[in-house]
């Protein structure tokens, strides 16, 4: 399972990538059906107005049709009387014989649904066709007269072509004489216009996929140039990363070195000279003591002088080290303790402020406060020529705040802050910034200040000092 979970667990440059490219593909998801469904909307509207306006054609057609239809037999019906059958029978005649185009015709039903006229589809003559219907269940007959018998007007119906036999659209229209109760009527195909509007519908399709695809493609060429973007970016930041790494790790090194170059030197002006100093004082007293000379003991409390001043120099190397101080008392007095040995070790007036915190300083922010108060001095006395140092610590609602102050000639304003001379300052930053605080130096001719902040999550709950062993504080 882990081993599966492992496999979905995506590095930091692919959660880049993803951040990247996710918005970027919903974006263009979401343009990609807008685009189609307002170009298929837009399409249809101009397609259903092109079908209308067709079909609108075709009607007028169909009048024009009956028109001359009606100028053919008009004098034949207008003199005639409702039974006049000879009337009757020329009008039929004519109507038969005007035939149009491949399909067209007249046809000419009563008001029975008796069919009189129908020259190319004969089998219909002489029948009644009440309730006849298309195959999609249209009624064809019925309608039509109804129709007539209001004056005229058009209907629609599937209808099989004389030529073909094959089943199609077709519109009719049809007019009424009301003296002899006949419809008289003709209608036209429109299959032509339906494959016209289909091919219509198709090229929009088409269309609609082609603009999908060019956004499919700019879509894939966005990503790809996002992800070469991404890969440069990353080999570049790693590089980088690589190179504050190494100098990173130099300055680690250089400042370990340091620090034992420091030991060293104590140890040997320190320690080894005075330990010189009793073995000289011991070998001495020896000698007297053998020769009965008295004055043997004078060296022998040299020796003990020189021993007790080798204990203190040990105990303040410890001190400097690592402080037992800021283990058992807590920052506060650690910084006092640190205070007081820079002002009698340098004669720079020193003045320590702070306001208890009861125990509620994390052990990684006491570490991290004490080194950058001990870095500081160690600068101030180095570099700054100050004569006063004040000191301030304490606690509040937002963390805790280390603040140092002196009067001395401030930092160099053409300060390489790659340089040597920096690491103090830069081990100063890092180590706040490991806390998640802020690091501010403000310096000038007349002195420098550094504030150092720790967030609130530093500053630890009763309950949490009371049962936290590996985070004892102390302020």
């Amino acid at each position: 399972m882990r081993r599966l979970l492992s496999l979905f667990r995506l590095s930091y440059g692919q959660k880049l990538f993803l951040l990247a490219t996710v918005p970027l593909l919903v974006a263009v998801a979401g343009i990609s059906v807008l685009v189609a469904n307002q170009s298929r909307q837009l399409a249809e509207r101009e397609i259903r107005a092109l079908e209308a306006q067709l079909i609108e054609a075709k009607k007028a057609e169909l009048k024009n049709y009956i028109s001359l239809a009606r100028t053919a037999f008009v004098n034949i019906y207008g003199r005639a009387a409702p039974d006049d059958e000879e009337a009757k029978l020329a009008v039929t005649q004519i109507l038969s014989s005007m035939l149009y185009g491949q399909d067209g015709y007249f046809f000419v039903f009563d008001y029975e649904g008796n069919n009189l006229v129908s020259p190319r589809q004969t089998y219909l003559i002489g029948k009644n066709w009440r309730g006849l219907t298309d195959l999609n269940g249209t009624e064809i007959t019925d309608p039509m007269i109804d129709i007539a018998r209001t004056g005229g007007g058009y209907h629609s119906f599937d209808w099989a072509k004389p030529s073909s036999r094959e089943t199609a659209r077709m519109v009719t229209y049809v007019v009424g004489l009301q003296d002899w109760q006949w419809l008289v009527g003709t209608g036209i195909f429109i299959d032509d216009v339906l494959e016209s509007v289909a091919a219509a519908r198709a090229d929009v399709e088409e269309r609609v996929q082609r603009t999908s695809f060019y956004i499919l493609v700019i879509t894939v060429a966005c990503l790809t140039l996002v992800f070469l973007s991404g890969f440069f970016i990353t080999v570049r930041e790693r590089r980088l990363a690589d190179a504050k790494l190494k100098a990173l790790t130099q300055r680690v090194f250089d400042a370990q070195e340091e620090e034992r170059g420091r030991v060293a030197r104590e140890l040997h002006d320190g320690i080894s000279q005075l330990l010189v100093g009793v073995r000289y004082a011991l070998d001495s007293a020896t000698r007297r003591l053998k020769n009965g000379d008295e004055r043997g003991l004078d060296s022998l409390e040299k020796g003990v002088d020189h021993l007790s001043g080798a204990i203190q120099e040990v105990r303040r190397i410890s001190r400097d080290l690592r402080p037992g101080v800021l283990d058992d008392l807590g920052l506060g007095p650690a910084l006092k303790a640190l205070t007081d040995d820079f002002s009698t070790r340098t004669g720079i007036e020193t003045h320590f402020n702070t306001v208890v915190f009861r125990n509620r300083l994390d052990q990684d922010a006491k570490i991290a406060l004490y080194r950058i108060a001990q870095e500081a001095l160690t600068n101030i006395e180095r570099h700054s020529g100050a004569t006063t140092v004040s000191i301030d610590v304490r606690g509040h609602k937002k963390g805790a705040t280390l603040r140092i102050a002196d009067n001395g000639k401030g930092l160099p304003q053409d300060r390489d802050p790659s340089a040597r001379g920096g690491l103090g300052l830069r081990n100063m930053q890092e180590r706040v910034e490991q806390l998640d605080g802020t690091l501010r130096i403000f310096s000038s001719r007349s002195g420098t200040v550094i504030v150092a902040e720790v967030p609130l999550s530093h500053i630890l709950t009763p309950e949490t000092e009371g049962t936290d062993n590996s985070r004892k504080a102390s302020a």
